[in-house]
Order: C-alpha cells, then structure tokens, then sequence
C-alpha cells in the first residue's frame, strides 16, 4: 500500500497483510441512514450544539448545530485557502445537506453526507458490522490491480472516460462533471464488484491519521480489537480533536488541486467533522 509518486503522507510504499474480510459493495445511502435514524432515534454530530470549550474564541451565537458545505466559486481563487469554496452552514446535517430547506427526499440513493466520525460507527454497529481500517480500504480499491496509479490503472480518464465521480474542468468553478454526489453504483465497479470506492464522497476508516506510513517493525496499536497499522495519533500539535484516515477521494478531487482519487490516497479528518464530500461504508470480518 501507499505511492511514492504524488504526496509524502502516502509513503513510504510498505507491504500490508489482511485477514479476509467482506466490504458493502455501496456507500451507505440516505435511505439506509433513513432507516437507521428511525429505528434508533439517532441524532448526528451535525446536529447537536456546539459546546463552547471545544470551540474557544468562537462567539456564542455562532455555536449552532451545521456542517461544511461545499460552495463553487464565480471564478478562479487561491487554491492554497481552502476557505475560498468551504462555508459553515447552520442547520446543514444529513437530511438536509445544504442547509434549512434542503431535503435528501430525490437522493435517496446518494451517499449520506455531512456524517461524523461517531455517526459512523454508531450506524456500523446497528448493522452489525463496523468501518474498514486504512489498509482494507485501500486493497479493496485496488480491486486487484495491484501497483497501478488509478484502480482501472495508470490513466485517470482511459480514453477519455471518467471511472469515478471527480471534478472535471477547472477547480472549484468549472465543473463539467456530476458537480456533486451521483447514487451509488453510477461508475463501474472495480475487479472485486465494488463500486465508488474511488470518488463520489470521502470515507471514513477506522485507522488514526499519522502524516506517514509505519514500519511493521514499529509498535501497532489496536483498533476494535484489529491491528492499526499507523501507530498512535490522537490530534495534531495544538489540536484536542482526533483525527482519522479517509480513502477514496471525492466528487471534488481535481489533478489540478487534489488528485486523490486513487486507491493510495489518504487524508486526514478530524472526528467531529462533517462535510458535504464526506461518507462511509461497512465491512464484517468474513
């Protein structure tokens, strides 16, 4: 797992050994997310108010249940201020992904959104199941195309066809593509039957988020009673708020600004976070 070729947090390139395992062959939806809420009573991260320790020096009237809502710009910006197409929206949760009137009523077969770390893995349990870790999100991406950039191979459009949903024409202006989420299983699935592990939304895993691959020979952690191949990483510097692994890129990943749709690719999320690119899916050990 792991490239040498695109950004440092992806190396070095180590070897990864799983146990088998079975991954959901789609993102969970909102008519799955629906469900779960109704039969639990669920209330998301996003949906909660804001508790003024976590957030030290933001005003009180800005402590309001909402998310990160993706937002194109009128034309080119900075690439390097993330602040130029990311809006905090009140009222933006789930059920209602770009904020108060909204609604996910015509996608109910997209990629819940707006998803926290702990909605997650409160949803994993109720299926029974739980998140991936780092290294099987990755294998199951490559869909046995092992040492290729992309998971269909070198190419990112063989003959100029997208295989996943991510940003085509300039960031975060002119998108050409979907210019959001699409229902799942919209590209081709990969070699193992899978589809969207690559592009459409972000995924969490289960893994701590460290800015390198780990040695075998350095000291693992345990995550859920499996082995975390990324060792301990509970914030960074400064920070009170863990931070996890994505895989999979996203609607919004661009050569220009982020070419992290490819199975390598990782970012790190802080757990109480949700944003409109970012998602899940279940695994169970087989």
């Amino acid at each position: 797992m792991g490239s040498a070729e695109f950004y440092p947090d992806e190396q070095p390139v180590v070897e990864r050994e799983v146990a088998t395992f079975r991954i959901d062959r789609y993102q969970v939806t909102n008519e799955d997310y629906a469900r779960f809420v109704a039969d639990t009573g669920y209330v998301t991260v996003a949906e909660r108010p804001l508790a003024a320790a976590d957030y030290p020096g933001v005003a009180a009237e800005d402590l309001v249940p909402g998310a990160m809502v993706f937002t194109p710009t009128a034309g080119p910006v900075d690439l390097g201020d993330w602040r130029n197409w990311w809006r905090w929206q009140p009222g933006a949760f789930w059920r209602a992904p770009f904020g108060p009137g909204s609604s996910v009523d015509a996608r109910m077969r997209h990629p819940v959104v707006h998803i926290a770390f702990e909605d997650a893995t409160a949803y994993a349990a109720w299926a029974g199941k739980r998140l991936p870790t780092e290294a099987e999100h990755e294998f199951a991406s490559r869909g046995g195309v092992d040492g290729a950039r992309f998971a269909w191979g070198d190419e990112p459009y063989p003959g100029g066809v997208p295989q996943a949903n991510s940003w085509l024409g300039r960031f975060p202006y002119d998108n050409r593509g979907v210019g959001g989420t699409a229902p799942v299983g919209s590209y081709p699935a990969n070699g193992f039957g899978v589809f969207d592990l690559i592009g459409n939304v972000w995924e969490w895993t289960s893994d701590y988020y460290t800015p390198r691959h780990v040695r075998l020979s350095d000291h693992p952690v345990d995550a859920g009673k499996r082995q975390n191949l990324l060792a301990t990483a509970s914030a960074h510097e400064g920070e009170t708020i863990p931070r996890r692994v994505l895989k999979g890129g996203s609607f919004l990943c661009s050569p220009e600004y982020c070419l992290r749709f490819r199975p390598a690719a990782r970012s790190p999320q802080a757990e109480d976070t949700g944003m409109s690119h970012i998602g899940f899916r279940c695994a169970v050990d087989a």
